[in-house]
């Protein structure tokens, strides 16, 4: 009685989406605390939980027409039957479960199918003795060529129409099998799918001649007759649903720009001479690609409203040479500047730099989870009080006790390895300060358009002259004393070599190379050579160290893990081999690659895997084996990770946070989506100004 009112208050409920799903239920059970575990709490997060599969049930038909892979529905007589106890399996009681098979001739036709039952319990062996003729129902697959259906449901003759319609499968959860969770959907009260608010303006939908939002949802989930419901129906309901993924997206991005232009700040004023002079900082010319993105960012820093650009290239292209220039001309203006990094290795790479650049001018100082403490406090004085003029750091940077005085521009390196919340509490620290933002690898066009949509992108493309480049070989049991000879002769050649791997020390859990065990077997293999290692457990000046000697060739062969990933530019060394590489991500091998070939010599990249991989992970380093095209090599590592949580703190990128939309597969509505905001300029305003409300928005970069 008490859930009747329930599902009648529901039915009532003009908000129906937001409303609890534990609304449905009397009491708590397996099933709704499987749905939580998710972060499934509201009818509307119940909505998007989308089924693996909808198949609509075929009627009795000839054998001849049983498909592998679809299902099919069979009368049929049995001929023989074996029924086998498998004593490796016990059921509920210790009962002995049975391995059936069954072999049975079409009622309409000659053939025959075999129907195979695994771990059944005795009481499906009794039915088939009772039932000699049956009909069944089940998916067909193929086995010593030969057509068979495992555990397939069966029926008396003219029983199996009870199983008719469409067969709706959802995904397991935290156990929670199919049946239990489409269970849910049928608490739902009468009209519900009829109620699911439209979002698309309907002028846009007649034009663009979409379902609406409660029809694409009845599809997705099967909720209309089975007589009305077609694969073409489904695939228009997902191309709705995915618009309006995209639309979402792109009205978010919008929003977002449109928030930022409305903070003012103090134009700046950058002569002619002082940009020419950046542009000399360096001992070499600027590409093209590079004096066109100092170019933006000059004009950025003349505006009214804080900048937000993106500048993004392959590896080795140059982007740090942008941002120290950029970095020399804020300081000009008297502004201060902060640089942030994800490691302390990057940081003191990229301060040694600096300072040897604009030391002589400006006040640079490094701040990292390991300055002392005193220093710290020195530091931080100078920063408040002007004083210090650039600060270099990495998550100290976020302390309160950091103060800047003026700080004009901050610079983000390595963006995807900060928290959104980190990135906004570093420009906080200014009043609306410019931000300019380093991406460590060539993001997609597709990505770009969301992740980045928001920001003013400079892509460098062109590379500095007189760069080797580098080529790539996978290295096997079969050809590894090749690599190790080739190693050596260039080691002879006075050349230096580093060796990645992808862990310290040993583990029980992963059959994988380790620095402690490498850095003993290159011992004996190269023993008349000079050895050192590197890893994230060191010490900074354990670190710094470790650098510097090998950058003053004090060392020939480096074995580190990946915090050589970034930063680290030392040209003498041609050869990056990578140990167990199908441990990294593809951008990641990318990345390592690009510490090599970076001057006048050529460089070399081995992707050592000595033991069995899968064909997919062989198949993913053919890829970085095959192309030295940055972007190309993203757009192949988006397929696989996923483009991460666009509008929120998530950044992993290991699932998509889309429910249908993925910005490969679908390039071609995300750009419709675009191009429909610009076509519609007003007619999203109700969805912008509801999503106004929604801090969620804005708390990305």
């Amino acid at each position: 009685m008490i859930l009747n009112m329930r599902w009648r208050a529901l039915s009532l409920n003009k908000d129906i989406l937001s409303t609890q799903i534990s609304d449905l239920y009397a009491k708590p059970t397996k099933t709704l605390e499987a749905l939580n575990k998710k972060n499934i709490y509201t009818i509307n997060d119940l909505l998007w939980l989308m089924p693996r599969r909808i198949v609509k049930l075929p009627e009795i038909a000839k054998f001849d027409y049983a498909n592998i892979g679809d299902f099919f529905r069979g009368r049929a007589t049995i001929v023989s039957m074996q029924a086998k106890p498998n004593f490796k399996s016990r059921g509920k009681g210790r009962a002995v479960l049975l391995n059936i098979a069954v072999t049975v001739k079409d009622d309409l036709s000659d053939n025959y199918i075999t129907l195979k039952w695994f771990n059944a319990y005795q009481s499906i062996q009794k039915k088939l003795e009772q039932l000699k003729h049956l009909e069944f129902l089940g998916v067909v697959s193929v086995f010593n060529e030969s057509l068979q259906i495992v555990n397939p449901e069966i029926f008396e003759i003219g029983k199996s129409e009870s199983e008719s319609g469409l067969r709706i499968t959802y995904p397991t959860i935290d156990s929670v099998k199919s049946h239990h969770i489409q269970k849910v959907f049928d608490k739902l009260p009468d009209g519900f799918w009829d109620k699911i608010p439209e979002v698309i303006p309907s002028n846009i939908l007649e034009d663009k001649g979409l379902l609406s939002r409660s029809m694409a949802f009845k599809y997705l989930h099967g909720r209309v007759p089975s007589n009305k419901w077609s694969q073409e129906k489904f695939d228009q309901a997902r191309r709705r649903i995915i618009y309006e993924e995209f639309l979402y997206d792109q009205l978010k991005i919008k929003l977002r720009k449109n928030k930022r232009t409305e903070l003012l700040r103090n134009s700046l004023e950058i002569s002619t001479e002082q940009v020419q002079k950046a542009k000399s900082l360096y001992p070499y010319k600027l590409t093209t690609d590079q004096d066109k993105a100092l170019d933006d960012i000059v004009s950025d820093f003349e505006g009214r409203t804080p900048s937000m650009r993106l500048i993004q290239g392959d590896v080795g292209c140059g982007k740090t040479t942008v941002a120290v220039a950029s970095a020399y001309l804020i300081l000009g203006t008297g502004g201060q500047v902060a640089l942030m990094c994800p490691t302390e290795t990057l940081a003191l790479q990229h301060y040694r730099e600096i300072e040897e650049i604009l030391g002589s001018e400006f006040n640079v100082e490094l701040l990292v989870g390991s300055t002392k403490g005193s220093e710290k406090k020195k530091i931080n004085e100078s920063l408040e009080n002007g004083n210090c003029n650039i600060v270099i750091g990495t998550h100290s940077l976020f302390q309160d006790s950091v103060r800047f005085k003026n700080l004009e521009l901050a610079i983000i390196d390595e963006q995807h390895k900060f928290g959104v919340e980190q990135r906004i509490k570093l420009m906080k620290k200014g009043e609306n300060p410019h931000c300019l933002i380093m991406s460590a690898t060539p993001i997609p066009r597709s990505l770009s358009l969301t992740k980045y949509g928001d920001l003013d992108i400079s892509i460098i493309k062109t590379m500095p002259g007189g760069r080797k480049g580098q080529k790539t070989r996978i290295v096997t049991n079969t050809n590894l004393n090749n690599y190790l000879s080739f190693v050596k002769t260039r080691l002879e050649m006075k050349e230096q070599a580093y060796v990645v791997v992808p862990a310290i020390e040993e583990s029980e859990n992963d059959d994988i190379r380790n620095l402690e065990h490498t850095y003993e077997l290159y011992k004996k293999y190269f023993p008349e050579f000079r050895i050192a290692y590197l890893h994230g457990r060191m010490s900074p000046d354990e670190k710094q160290s470790a650098i510097t000697e090998f950058k003053e060739h004090k060392t020939d062969i480096l074995i580190a893990t990946s915090v050589i990933e970034v930063g680290i530019n030392i040209i003498n060394s041609t050869i990056m081999a990578i140990l167990s590489p199908e441990r990294f991500g593809l951008s990641s091998l990318h990345q390592m690659r690009g510490r090599v070939g970076r001057g006048n010599k050529p460089g070399f990249c081995f992707l050592v895997t000595d033991r069995e991989i899968t064909p997919d992970s062989m198949q993913r380093l053919q890829v970085i084996e095959k192309y030295t095209d940055g972007f190309k090599i993203a757009e192949e590592d988006l397929k696989i990770r996923g483009e991460g949580d666009l509008f929120g703190q998530e950044q992993s990128g290991v699932v998509t946070q889309k429910r249908l939309a993925n910005i490969v597969l679908n390039q071609d509505i995300l750009y419709e989506a675009i191009e429909d905001i610009k076509k519609y300029p007003n007619d999203f305003d109700f969805l912008i100004n509801f999503m106004n409300h929604d801090e969620k928005v804005f708390t990305t970069i």
